[in-house]
């Protein structure tokens, strides 16, 4: 393409200039925009109700026989695409929808797509609490997976705007901190209704339309990022929302900041083409590889099938939901732990000291499955107490580390003209791993037995590695000024061309 690149955003360094504090707009803005991570984590872990027997009665029969059955392997009994179908369709609906999502929260703002989530969750709350059949039961999980394509594209990326830059790793990693709260409530929840036959599950499955609600009332109240205000023409309104979340009429540096930005995103009108040239390969190389990551390591598994995991280890109906129960409780535990050291410890260090627990716990779990589990035998009471033990272990590193880090890094890492469309390709990255492992878990099981385990810490140690090699430290960088970090980043800055002083010539880039 001819012509010269445009200026990447920002034209110097201005984040010592930057003034403002947490203000109770940031707080309220951020708690409200959070809950939509509270319904993620909820459809995560209401999938629990697939070890109900009234639920597998009426929907899975076949299932519902092979679990009662005393001569199936144990690491078989589960195994049913059509029940892995019932997870997995909510993340491969999600997949497309975030695709959608990115125009609307570009060119209608970041409330926009919140609300259109929340509407879709509302619709897939209703369809599955009154599903008869199969059908409606699907279609319910489809539009709940509409809801999590626009939730998770707006939701991260409206926290990431909001927050100050020395806040920001924290305040973003509500969006976590709401997801893991989400699990462990309907964790808790199916505890509940598995005793209240034969329509608990219809319970379990309705109740996500509370969260639901606030988030679509959530949506219609909050401000707009002063961002997308911004990018959108609407400036002065912009500049007002900025100085009332800053808490002080002092945000020249930052307004600068963000009008620069603004200038380039105007210019950009095909910025999913924009993402592939040279000069983002290292934003795009993080989109891609932060939440295909944080599937990798297993954790979905854990979360999507405890139940059916801890069943298939020779534990009661009442013990597997207990046991992951309180597997969701350390999750939320060590996402606190994480939103109060991201901050000051940065992300390289707690995605590396995460990532080195988790292993050692995946393979400790293999160890003991390996030599006192198998097809035919149960664990004992004591081997059990361990695996829990060491699955909690694992939870923990996993919840203050790739957990919350996983949405956090590639979220902060875009330029304006193309931070929609990279938020659409990490949730969409995200969801298509989150679809496949979910789909091929259960077989998976099947198939390897305890080695699957050890399938997961090999990509725990490939993902450790990378984040040590190629990954900068992004604590305390403003997002307008990140494509700076890159630039200095050891291999990056030899990707990634000269920086540019030229303006584009017809919105686009020069060809790599």
């Amino acid at each position: 393409m001819a012509g010269s690149m445009a200026p990447l955003g920002v034209k110097k360094e201005r984040a010592a200039e930057y003034k403002g504090h947490m203000t109770f707009a940031v707080a309220m803005a951020c708690i409200v925009a959070a809950i939509g991570g509270s319904i993620f984590g909820y459809d995560i872990g209401i999938s629990g109700v697939n070890t109900m027997d009234p639920f597998l009665e009426r929907f899975f029969p076949v299932v519902f026989r092979r679990k009662n059955s005393a001569s199936l392997n144990n690491y078989c009994k589960y195994d049913n695409q059509a029940l892995s179908a019932f997870t997995s369709i909510l993340y491969l609906a999600g997949q497309v929808s975030t695709l959608a999502a990115a125009p609307v929260t570009r060119n209608y703002g970041r409330r926009a797509s919140i609300i259109c989530g929340g509407i879709s969750f509302l619709i897939g709350a209703a369809l599955n609490a009154a599903a008869v059949n199969l059908t409606t039961l699907i279609l319910g999980r489809v539009m709940l997976g509409v809801g999590i394509g626009f939730g998770n594209q707006a939701v991260p990326l409206y926290l990431s705007e909001m927050a100050p830059a020395h806040l920001r790793g924290g305040l973003n990693m509500m969006f976590q901190l709401a997801t893991t709260l989400g699990i462990f409530s309907a964790n808790m929840i199916n505890y509940g209704t598995q005793k209240i036959k034969p329509w608990g599950w219809r319970l379990s499955l309705g109740l996500v339309a509370a969260p639901a609600l606030l988030m679509t009332i959530g949506g219609i109240l909050l401000p707009e990022t002063p961002n997308s205000l911004i990018e959108r023409g609407r400036v002065e309104e912009g500049r007002r929302v900025l100085e009332l979340i800053r808490g002080t009429a002092d945000v020249d540096a930052e307004f600068t900041d963000m009008a620069e930005a603004s200038e380039l995103a105007n210019t950009i009108t095909h910025p999913f083409r924009n993402i592939l040239e040279r000069r983002n390969r290292p934003q795009l190389v993080m989109a891609v590889c932060m939440p295909a990551f944080q599937i990798l390591t297993g954790i979905n598994s854990i979360l999507f099938y405890a139940p059916v995991l801890f069943r298939s280890m020779g534990f009661g109906a009442s013990w597997s939901l207990y046991s992951s129960m309180l597997t969701g409780a350390v999750l939320l535990f060590s996402t606190i732990i994480s939103i109060a050291t991201v901050d000051r410890l940065g992300r390289r260090k707690l995605l590396i000291s995460g990532g080195i627990q988790m292993i050692v716990c995946q393979v400790i779990v293999a160890a003991i499955l390996g030599v006192k589990f198998g097809a035919d035998k149960q664990l004992s009471r004591s081997c059990s107490i361990v695996v829990v033990f060491v699955i909690c272990l694992f939870m923990l590193a996993f919840g203050w580390s790739w957990g919350p880090l996983g949405w956090t890094v590639p979220s902060e890492i875009f330029p304006l003209e193309t931070r929609s469309a990279g938020q659409s390709i990490t949730v969409a990255v995200n969801l298509f791993f989150t679809f496949v492992i979910a789909q091929l878990f259960l077989s998976l099981l099947c198939a390897f037995k305890f080695a699957i385990f050890i399938f997961f810490a090999g990509w725990i140690a490939v993902m450790t590695a990378f984040v040590y090699v190629f990954l900068p430290e992004t604590k305390g960088v403003p997002i307008e000024e990140m494509v700076m970090l890159w630039s200095k980043h050891w291999f990056w800055k030899i990707i990634m061309p000269a920086m540019p002083t030229m303006p584009l010539e017809n919105g686009l880039g020069p060809s790599d």
